[in-house]
């Protein structure tokens, strides 16, 4: 014979899960260039197609830079669409470094020729959108569509560091993409910031201060500095 608290508990409703995701296109969104003392951040949106899967995507980090170069015109010729978007030096400065990077982002999934459904997130904040999205911690190394555009962002700003160096030799950016090594913070000493250094960023506001007590506050280099002065 069943017991009363047995018959009890097997009346109890079963609570079903309601799934609130709309079906159609996702695109997956991530950033590139949040921790360097220098240059733009940048992030992408992409819309993979199912039917043209694309081996190899991961986590941009954990992919050899000729992979991800590989990858990258994968990725631009094989998603339903993708884009590129940037937010500069004078916009880190003047809203800090979280809210570019989110100004980035939104300008990316607003730059998407189709518009998706929903938007994936790598991280734990998302941009203002009129679309729903959602953030996902390590979402770079869970999602093919935030690992593709991982990749489009880290590629995109590598390209710009490359040129960046071309212009400021000095600092050595082609090497170390803007992040804060020694050799990065030795050159902001020795040379103070050129103009695409984030001012907003304790390092170069230090590096700055103390080249212009140097040069009697004219800190910071205003042209292109090249190592053969002729």
């Amino acid at each position: 014979m069943r017991s009363r608290k047995s018959s009890a508990a097997s009346a109890m409703p079963v609570q079903i899960p309601l799934v609130f995701d709309r079906p159609g296109l996702i695109a997956g969104v991530d950033e590139a260039g949040r921790g360097p003392l220098a240059g733009p951040v940048v992030a992408a949106a992409v819309i993979l197609d199912e039917l043209q899967p694309i081996a190899g995507l991961a986590d941009s980090k954990k992919l050899t830079a000729r992979r991800r170069e590989r990858l990258f015109d994968e990725i631009r010729a094989r998603s339903l669409a993708c884009c590129i978007a940037e937010a500069s030096v004078e916009e880190i400065d003047r809203l800090n470094i979280l809210q570019a990077t989110l100004l980035a982002m939104r300008r990316a999934v607003e730059g998407l020729r189709l518009k998706p459904a929903k938007v994936l997130v790598d991280g734990n904040r998302v941009p203002v959108l009129r679309i729903p999205a959602e953030a996902i911690v390590q979402g770079d190394a869970k999602v093919a569509a935030i690992s593709a555009a991982s990749i489009l962002a880290k590629v995109h700003r590598d390209r710009l560091c490359v040129d960046l160096d071309a212009r400021y030799p000095a600092y050595g950016f082609a090497v170390h993409k803007g992040y804060p090594t020694a050799a990065h913070q030795a050159a902001l000493q020795a040379h103070g910031p050129c103009p695409e250094h984030r001012r907003s960023f304790a390092p170069v506001r230090e590096a700055e201060a103390a080249c212009g007590l140097r040069h009697g506050g004219h800190g910071g280099l205003k042209g292109s500095l090249h190592e053969d002065s002729r």
